[in-house]
């Protein structure tokens, strides 16, 4: 079992010397696997004194965030689900103040500042708009980790720059810090920070350290004892364990289910008939089966027999239906229900009754563009169902590919899909490791920057160009390059000359899907999409291609014999002089 997160809380309120109390705080603390996939969070909200129904924005703020929060995709970075969050909870405290009596006098509406603290496996994700600190006890020292977002005019007026609901947009700041076992965060709003030295919060925090809620409370009294005439509330945050493990052992464990033996046609396994084997290679064996309890042919997928000694892949293996049961698209492989309990570690999906890209191609050597269009369109589609939960695919191949008796495109395989949520609750560095096939996986990936939606798109791209040319787009020279000097040296072969059937502007369409370089590349799948059906200005009337990119080796032979000839010219003209 992996090492659990475990984190001590200490919170204390109170209203001071005003009549009631416009701050709001929180905490969840989850169980597993929820504790491993989506952390523990913390929040703070502050309402403003000028507004009587501020105290409503603070605790809407802190109870939205810590309830939808936990709502959101756990394929989702911590970032990503807390932004869209927080923008929810931003356009709905705007919203309820254009539709009140304060819609011309901002300060009197649904306003708030806010800071908030996920702490998932070994990282803090810390965010905060307004003046609501954040700090980490560094030493014997307080270290201020968020900005205040207020403008100063005078010593005695200021006026906060930036807080929930002034606006239909927010800017959130975003920090993300590496924790170690130990490491303190405390949370105040500026009733308490103003008035207690940062020294006396260290040391409150030694002294109680085994009782964080009377540490707070002991900040809050010091606070008002010091003078303090504004609300009062301090959240501490006590890292005293990181996890050692990787989230995909959250998920399920490889050990805790034995690896299944190959299977034969007509054997009974795990209440399934195996009718026949699909397809057998050094990273799975794929059998056609019927669920007997239902009588409905499903794909049944079992670990390759060359790898179960490898326990990475046995964890992509174990993480590739966890991805499939998140994701809903008509042109992603769905997995079958389970209706019993598995006794063995395999896979269950549909059974897609077709053939793969790769043998489309071999048996459609010339296919018409709208054809290819239509395939390419539908992967897309595919694609981005992963893209919106935050997934690469990171091995788009034609062998990947599935095109059912309907022409219907799906996307089989997800053993190589990196899932964002996933990735940040992985401890260790994974080094960015290659998991496609190089013909197809962007240049980006294999020198180890990562990928991004582009990488995806740069593997749709080489499979539309495979489609059209039956070749690939840098012919064999994309699998040799290794280095960025390499990569950049690729020149890209125009499809139209091959394929006399594909307009100039479907090439230059293809052109930028691939280019090695993914800031030259379309920014979305649609673009992509949508320049292989509408001619672009951008590929109508292109430029002539250089002799250098559309053959090389004669540009070098011309450029050698031109050399030549004038070498021999000026050595007759100094003959001649002599």
């Amino acid at each position: 079992m992996p090492g659990e997160l475990r984190i001590s809380i200490g919170q204390h309120s109170d209203k001071g010397r005003k009549e009631a109390n416009q701050d709001f705080h929180g905490a969840i603390v989850p169980n597993e696997p929820k504790l491993s996939m989506k952390g523990a969070a913390v929040a703070l909200a502050d309402g403003i004194s000028s507004s009587n129904v501020s105290h409503i924005a603070s605790e809407s703020a802190v109870a939205s965030f810590l309830s939808d929060y936990y709502c959101t995709s756990e394929t989702w970075s911590v970032k990503t689900s807390v932004h869209r969050v927080l923008a929810a909870t931003n356009s709905w405290l705007n919203s309820q103040t254009r539709h009140s009596p304060y819609h011309y006098d901002k300060d009197k509406g649904y306003v708030c500042t806010f800071s908030a603290i996920v702490i998932k496996s070994t990282t803090a994700h810390i965010f905060s708009i307004g003046d609501t600190r954040v700090y980490r006890v560094s030493g014997q020292t307080l270290e201020q980790l968020t900005e205040d977002h207020r403008v100063v005019v005078s010593s005695e007026q200021s006026y906060l720059s930036r807080a929930l609901g002034v606006d239909q947009q927010v800017e959130i700041d975003y920090l993300a810090l590496p924790i170690v076992s130990g490491d303190v965060f405390v949370l105040a709003t500026d009733g308490v920070y103003e008035h207690v030295a940062p020294q006396q919060v260290v040391r409150t925090i030694g002294e109680n350290s085994q009782d964080l809620d009377r540490a707070a409370a002991s900040l809050v009294k010091a606070a008002y004892d010091n003078g303090s005439t504004d609300n009062l509330t301090v959240q501490i945050v006590r890292v005293d364990d990181v996890p050692n493990g990787e989230a995909t052992e959250i998920l399920g464990h490889s050990s805790d289910l034995p690896l299944p033996p190959l299977l034969e046609a007509r054997a009974i396994f795990d209440g399934y008939r195996i009718v026949r084997e699909i397809h057998a290679s050094s990273r799975s064996h794929i059998y056609l089966a019927v669920d007997i309890d239902s009588n409905t042919p499903v794909a049944l997928k079992i670990p390759s027999i060359d790898l179960r000694g490898d326990p990475d892949y046995l964890k992509r293996f174990m993480m590739e239906e966890w991805v499939a049961r998140r994701i809903a698209s008509p042109y992603v492989l769905k997995p079958h229900a389970l209706t019993r309990k598995r006794n063995f570690l395999y896979t269950v999906a549909e059974f897609v009754e077709g053939q793969t890209l790769h043998q489309w191609i071999l048996d459609n050597p010339k296919p018409s563009l709208e054809t290819v269009r239509r395939i390419v369109e539908q992967i897309a589609l595919g694609l981005g169902a992963f893209h919106r939960l935050e997934m690469l695919h990171q091995d788009l191949r034609p062998h990947n590919i599935m095109i059912d008796a309907t022409g219907t495109a799906k996307i089989i395989d997800f053993g190589s899909t990196r899932i964002a949520g996933v990735a940040e609750a992985t401890p260790a560095d994974d080094g960015n490791p290659v998991l496609g096939t190089l013909q197809y996986t962007a240049p980006e990936c294999l020198l180890g920057d990562g990928g991004s939606p582009r990488s995806d798109l740069f593997s749709l791209g080489v499979i539309a160009y495979q489609m059209l040319t039956g070749k690939l787009p840098y012919g064999s020279d994309s699998a040799k390059a290794r280095t960025r000097a390499q990569f950049q040296k690729l020149r890209y072969r125009p499809a139209s000359p091959i394929n006399a059937e594909v307009p100039v502007w479907v090439d230059g369409a293809i052109k930028r899907a691939v280019y090695p370089n993914p800031g030259q590349r379309y920014e979305a799948l649609s673009e992509f999409v949508f320049d292989l059906r509408h001619p672009s200005a951008d590929y109508l009337d292109p430029a002539p291609v250089p002799l250098m990119e559309r053959n090389p080796l004669l540009f070098w032979q011309v450029s050698c014999g031109l050399l030549a000839v004038a070498v021999m010219l000026l050595l007759a003209r100094l003959y001649g002089a002599l």
